[in-house]
């Protein structure tokens, strides 16, 4: 049976085809307005938001436009050359030369000088000349460096929206817990400022000691705070969220989901929000596949394709270099023309008083002595070509560590939350046993405040240990290559050229 890694790379690239369409929709009426017009931020709608606006990405891209002009100047060495040159010079006086005066009489002394004036008042050249490369290695081997390098820019935009999308999910669940952390505070003021009016009803009737009314009074004294830093918090999360989407606030959107309400188990039984966000948590098979996920990650993971092509670059660019040693060969022709006139100007003159000259021929030149620079820069591009391959070796050996301590800690936020939500029930349960006994008098308030204590730490427990689920799984997604939505960036940047 084929595994699950392999699986969700060929779902990944369905998901490639079936987005394109959605992509290019999405650039007609963009999901912002979607969000403005309901309100409510589900963790797709942030993702494309991202890809589409994010600065960062924006950035690689331009990187990515400029290698494709870099492509389109290289292949400008492989055309032919023509050059055009015309000029009209007239001589205001006609230069003078002076020549010996035997050229012209025999019997004149040696010494004597005689001025001559060469041209005429008007003089007209016209020439054009046309060059075409048959053979220089390092032209052509410069194509493939300047192909490898758009190749190295693309893969920096695919790896650059990995980052982006997995910023963004991590600054959503960011958003979740603050929202979890203000609703369990305010849950738990709500409970003990019942449990006070409980108390003071009870104390009016004399069944309560003026301790119990105090204890609990200094209790929600204490809470009341948490809940305005926990608002704080809120307010913080959702601005560090609003910076990756690169919009000014989302202070009147609401983040869907619920990390209290989130069944990592029973996928199905979530509601809508909560199985929005559990879709980009792969919850489909076990996570054990060690082995597979590392062979994954050295096939997808984006920086271990930039180092593989920046190496390609490295070797290029010293068959490059050793290129220098070659001939070049190169064929050319040329036309001129050249005519000069006294008096006023008639454009190149009358038709004897013309010059015309047609040539053709081959060009071969061979350096022999460049003063050793050439194998000095072959040893530079050597050395840099080690130092690239030394990196890849440290690189995909850091990968290998980083997925397989990200899938433990996947592993190990699954279990906790699996036990913490056990937690949770028998903690409401104390909690509401506790409350019943001193409604009854039977126990003591101490009873209730602790079981509140207990319940509302059991509740954060579960929520952070479902964040922690998910954090982890965002960035085994990255270490693994195979983040949602991405690869339909690169699909979209296609589209644009």
């Amino acid at each position: 049976m084929q595994s699950y890694w392999w699986r969700r790379g060929a779902a990944a690239a369905v998901v490639v085809v079936c987005l394109a369409p959605a992509l290019a929709a999405a650039q007609e009426a963009p999901v912002a307005a979607a969000v403005e017009r309901t309100g409510v931020l589900t963790l797709e709608d942030a993702l494309r938001m991202a890809l589409s606006r994010s600065r960062d990405l924006e950035d690689a891209r331009l990187a990515y436009r400029q290698a494709e002009a870099q492509v389109r100047e290289a292949w400008g060495s492989v055309y032919p050359t023509m050059d055009l040159n015309a000029t009209f010079v007239r001589n205001l006086s006609v230069p003078t030369s002076f020549v010996p005066a035997i050229f012209f009489d025999p019997d004149a002394p040696p010494d004597r000088l005689v001025p001559v004036q060469f041209g005429a008042d008007n003089q007209w050249n016209f020439a054009i000349r046309a060059e075409q490369t048959v053979f220089q290695a390092s032209v052509f081997l410069g194509l493939g460096a300047a192909e490898r390098y758009r190749a190295l820019q693309r893969e920096g935009v695919r790896g650059r929206a990995h980052q982006v999308a997995t910023r963004v999910r991590l600054a959503y669940y960011d958003v979740l817990l603050a929202q979890e952390a203000l609703r369990l505070n305010e849950e738990s003021v709500r409970r003990v400022r019942k449990v006070l009016d409980e108390t003071r009803a009870m104390n009016r009737a004399g069944l309560a000691a003026d301790y119990d009314v105090l204890r609990l009074e200094v209790e929600l004294a204490n809470l009341e705070p948490n809940v305005r830093r926990a608002r704080n918090a809120v307010a913080a999360a959702k601005r560090a969220l609003a910076v990756e989407l690169a919009v000014e606030s989302l202070d009147s959107v609401e983040v869907a989901g619920s990390l209290a309400a989130m069944d990592l188990v029973a996928v199905a039984e979530n509601d809508d929000a909560n199985r929005g966000v559990l879709r980009f948590a792969g919850l489909t098979e076990a996570e054990s596949e060690a082995d597979e996920a590392v062979q994954l990650a050295l096939s997808h993971r984006s920086d271990l394709r930039q180092l593989e092509l920046l190496e390609r670059l490295r070797e290029t660019e010293v068959r490059v270099e050793r290129s220098e040693y070659l001939p070049r060969i190169s064929v050319f022709g040329s036309y001129s023309i050249a005519a000069q006139e006294n008096g006023a100007p008639d454009f190149f003159g009358p038709p004897g008083a013309r010059a015309y000259g047609r040539q053709v021929g081959v060009q071969v030149s061979l350096p022999l002595f460049a003063g050793f620079k050439r194998p000095s820069r072959v040893a530079q591009r050597q050395a840099v070509l080690r130092q690239v391959q030394a990196q890849r070796q440290l690189a995909v050996a850091r990968a290998e560590t980083e997925v397989r301590t990200l899938l433990e800690q996947v592993e190990e936020a699954r279990a906790r939350a699996e036990a913490q939500r056990r937690a949770v029930a028998q903690a409401r349960r104390g909690f509401e046993i506790a409350s019943a006994q001193y409604r009854e008098g039977i126990g003591s308030q101490l009873e209730v405040t602790d079981a509140e204590v207990a319940l509302r730490q059991s509740e954060f427990n579960y929520a952070e240990a479902v964040y922690d689920y998910l954090t982890a799984r965002a960035r085994l997604d990255e270490a693994t290559g195979m983040v949602p939505l991405t690869e339909a960036v690169l699909t979209n940047l296609a589209m644009e050229r």
